[in-house]
């Protein structure tokens, strides 16, 4: 058997519905969408729109709100550093800041700082000072007889 002679079995495969071709077809003239209104043109979506049935959106009630001046931080999580500090992208004796992660590539942008957590495992003694940092970070970083400072965040240019 080669490939030009695989076909489907008979019946498998349906044409495809061409409307609006001539009155012969049996969907020509207005193929099969009533007369006028909104919803024979083209284009049309009537998104959210139900009959004049309260909506969904608006039968479900209102939930929280967005803190307007929230701070967002850029994330770092140990495992991390220690990798980059082994590859030689980041200096493991010399202070680790904020420029530093972004320097080495590690933090794209510093927003309104960085957070450093506590995923992944620290084996050098690393002195690090960021904005922020959670509680296990801390004490695994001074397990290691490194400090991990957290200094207050910088003001916005």
């Amino acid at each position: 058997m080669k490939l030009h002679e695989l076909s489907d079995n008979p019946g498998a495969t349906k044409k495809r519905k061409r409307v609006g071709r001539g009155p012969g077809s049996g969907t020509g003239k207005m193929g099969g969408r009533g007369i006028k209104g909104q919803k024979s043109r083209s284009g049309v979506a009537i998104n959210a729109y139900e009959g004049g049935q309260m909506p969904l959106y608006q039968r479900l009630p209102k939930r929280g709100f967005n803190k307007p001046n929230r701070k967002k931080f850029a994330v770092v999580n140990l495992g991390l550093i220690q990798k980059f500090i082994d590859a030689g992208k980041l200096d493991g004796k010399a202070d680790i800041t904020e420029d530093a992660l972004v320097a080495s590539g590690l933090v794209r942008r510093k927003l309104d700082g960085v957070r450093v957590l506590a995923k992944g495992d620290v084996s050098g003694k690393l002195n690090i000072t960021v904005t922020g940092a959670s509680k296990a970070a801390i004490d695994a970083v001074s397990a290691a007889g490194g400090a991990l400072t957290v200094s207050a965040p910088a003001a916005a240019e």
